[in-house]
């Protein structure tokens, strides 16, 4: 059994997720795969298998449950998700693996990142994940969520990725603190809708959600 087995189901458990054992192997795989390549590549500066689990895995699990409840007034459609600036996948790989029926593209202007997604994709076996080389305002295809986790300031998420942005679609901006400065900077044609709080088990930092939406046409 995997070190981390017993921890990742009670963090599971504890932020009141229900996931199968395969998709509890594959969070397992997913973070033995991060430690391989950050051996070479540098992909993150967190590396002690423990700290890995709650700062990045733990932490991208929380956010699970508000988009289930966000993207669930109409889940017999077919919802398309933007990672934006990935990095390792966080939360876009996590959300692939949870979330199987939401096609997952993570997109990072780093070369070595995109191609550790779509490693993780072929290892892991999901069809819904993909990475992709890029800058986020060259994209051409819409999704119905738009998501950052510690990517960059609110407006200049919004505005590198607004093109990227389906007609009713919502971003959803990963954040520590309330980040109050940020939300007063956004222009009038990003509303925010929601400042969701996060519990993450184990980490004893705050952690929120910022859930936006335009207004009118950026």
């Amino acid at each position: 059994m995997h070190m981390l087995d017993k921890p990742l189901r009670q963090g599971v458990a504890a932020l009141s997720l229900e996931l199968s054992d395969k998709q509890i192997e594959q969070l397992l795989a997913y973070l033995d795969l991060i430690q391989k390549w950050t051996k070479v590549y540098n992909l993150t500066a967190v590396r002690e298998p423990a700290e890995m689990l709650t700062h990045h895995l733990l932490d991208s699990l929380a956010v699970i449950a508000p988009l289930r409840r966000q993207i669930g007034i109409a889940p017999q459609q077919a919802i398309r998700l933007l990672d934006v600036g990935s990095g390792a996948g966080l939360p876009g790989v996590v959300i692939a693996i949870c979330c199987p029926e939401i096609t997952v593209h993570c997109v990072d202007t780093v070369a070595k990142k995109a191609a550790f997604i779509q490693q993780v994709a072929a290892s892991l076996k999901l069809p819904n994940l993909r990475g992709i080389h890029a800058r986020v305002e060259n994209l051409t295809d819409r999704y119905d969520v738009v998501s950052s986790r510690a990517f960059a300031s609110l407006i200049d998420f919004v505005t590198w990725s607004g093109k990227g942005l389906a007609e009713q679609g919502v971003w959803m901006a990963m954040k520590g603190k309330h980040p109050a400065d940020e939300i007063a900077a956004l222009p009038a044609a990003v509303e925010v809708f929601h400042v969701e709080q996060l519990e993450v088990p184990g980490l004893g930092a705050e952690r929120c959600i910022v859930w936006m939406k335009a207004s009118s046409v950026i």
